[in-house]
């Protein structure tokens, strides 16, 4: 299995603003105020724009797909939560905390994949387990080493144990489950999403282990990545504040490899961690202030890495 791919599906905002139903428990979103919502929608736009083109300037294969007006998704531009894609063509459609999260799962999406050569094969349903109050937030709930088959979660009111089981057993995957805290006036907080405090490459590993409270279980994260021979960059809280670990590794042309972040990230990190990144793959990172602060997600959650085969291109 691979780790990385060439393929990413992102889905341009309409309606983009933050959403009053996810910050009860993502405690990095932001009210801008003085800010219409256009205003925000188009801030958002914009930085959208301008990160997909460095992306497809390095030869990154973005399908961009617009979201709908009518369905008034604000987080649409956060696609990994809803979706994860395959290399055998099975496609996994998750259950969503919030309500109006769920209308961004799109049939029309997977058939504009398929358009364009890739091959679906199965469809695996998780998001039934919404009526029973039960969720698991794609991969920014996963953290999915596909090359040593682990799927590592931090637990949170937004990923059920028992569910990272069922998909572990379903993809025959090792779990590697955990419980990563943010501190939020004077409190210690579950992070929504692993992918927070968390990147995974094919060669190194990102982590904030000061979120992770327990010892056992620090050790027991860092003990998996060190038996899969990851080079681990450690960051700090404040780091991920800036979204530091909100990072993903893809492949552009000639299959050069890329670590794709946040300008604030870059700019959290300091000259060690950049040399240890950068001894990995080059760095690649684009503007998403408006997006970070009322959406409380960064480049990583932005992109859902496509690994369906491909029947053939088509123009």
């Amino acid at each position: 299995m691979k780790q990385t791919t060439n393929a990413i599906l992102m889905i341009r905002p309409v309606a983009f603003r933050m959403n009053e139903q996810t910050a009860v428990n993502n405690y990095y979103q932001k009210v801008l105020n003085g800010l219409l919502p256009d205003t925000v929608n188009a801030k958002a736009q914009q930085e959208f724009d301008a990160f997909v083109e460095k992306l497809r300037a390095v030869g990154v294969d973005v399908t961009v797909v617009d979201d709908i007006i009518e369905t008034d998704t604000p987080d649409s531009i956060f696609p990994n939560n809803w979706v994860s894609f395959h290399e055998h063509g099975d496609v996994v459609l998750y259950p969503m905390f919030a309500e109006n999260r769920r209308l961004e799962r799109r049939d029309d999406i997977l058939d504009i994949l398929e358009k364009k050569g890739f091959e679906i094969s199965n469809i695996i349903y998780y998001n039934a387990a919404e009526e029973e109050g039960i969720f698991l937030e794609g991969t920014g709930s996963l953290l999915l080493d596909r090359a040593n088959a682990k799927a590592y979660c931090a637990l949170s009111p937004r990923a059920d144990e028992e569910l990272v089981i069922k998909f572990c057993q379903n993809f025959d995957y090792t779990p590697v489950i955990f419980k990563a805290f943010q501190t939020v006036n004077g409190r210690r907080k579950l992070i929504y999403h692993t992918n927070v405090m968390m990147c995974l490459g094919e060669t190194f590993a990102v982590v904030c282990a000061d979120s992770i409270d327990d010892e056992k279980e620090r050790k027991m994260v860092l003990d998996h990545l060190k038996e899969d021979k990851k080079e681990i960059i450690l960051i700090t809280e404040d780091q991920v504040n800036n979204f530091a670990g909100n990072m993903l590794e893809v492949r552009g042309k000639d299959d050069k490899r890329y670590i794709v972040m946040s300008a604030s990230a870059h700019q959290s990190l300091t000259p060690k961690q950049i040399a240890q990144l950068e001894n990995h793959a080059e760095i690649l990172s684009s503007s998403l202030d408006t997006i970070e602060a009322c959406g409380g997600g960064s480049a990583r959650c932005m992109m859902a890495e496509v690994f369906l085969p491909r029947i053939h291109s088509i123009a």
